[in-house]
């Protein structure tokens, strides 16, 4: 009967934690050089499409030359799930948008309901640390509030606008260093802790 008890747990252990990485559909891709040795990278986002949340994971490949690739780094929490209260709960209105890599520089960009982010990364000490972070919103009755940080220079400007007017109705400089710099596996979406 331990055999038994023993067999049905592993069994069931191992659908379960099957069942909760499905990450099969592919969403989206970019390619380009990320770590300056010539070689095409690779990005993908892809989506458990199976689980009540329908998670993303952004995972970073070096090119290894040939077409094959080597895994470097992914995260499971950079991209909010498609449903994050469930697919039954309430729709936020905000979505992945699309991966792409410029000059050495991947970027990953979110849709809001009334805006977008943009989070910048660069492979530097060994990890893709967030270099840059770029939002605008609108909070529907008026105004935009746009965000842009250069956390590499520690440069923030903060910026509200009447946008049927396009009157600046304040325009804020500051500086502020953040070190160490957050790593890609680190970051949570919506999370500006940093």
């Amino acid at each position: 009967m331990k055999q038994f008890i023993f067999c049905l747990i592993t069994i069931m252990s191992v659908h379960f934690s099957a069942a909760a990485q499905n990450f099969k559909v592919a969403v989206a891709k970019a390619s380009g050089d990320l770590n300056k040795d010539g070689i095409e990278d690779l990005v993908t986002v892809i989506q458990d499409t199976l689980h009540e949340n329908a998670p993303y994971r952004l995972q970073v490949s070096f090119g290894k030359g040939y077409g094959k690739f080597t895994p470097i780094v992914s995260s499971d929490q950079l991209i909010e799930p498609q449903y994050p209260d469930g697919r039954e709960g309430y729709m936020y209105g905000n979505g992945f948008d699309s991966v792409e890599i410029k000059k050495g520089i991947l970027m990953v960009n979110i849709s809001l309901l009334r805006g977008y982010i943009i989070y910048k990364f660069r492979y530097q000490n060994g990890n893709f640390e967030l270099i840059g972070y770029k939002s605008s919103s609108s909070d529907g009755i008026g105004t935009i509030y746009s965000d842009d940080f250069n956390l590499s220079a520690g440069d923030r400007i903060t910026i509200r606008e009447n946008y049927e007017t396009g009157k600046i109705i304040s325009n804020e400089k500051t500086k502020k260093l953040v070190r160490p710099l957050p790593k890609l596996q680190d970051i949570k979406a919506f999370e500006e802790e940093w």
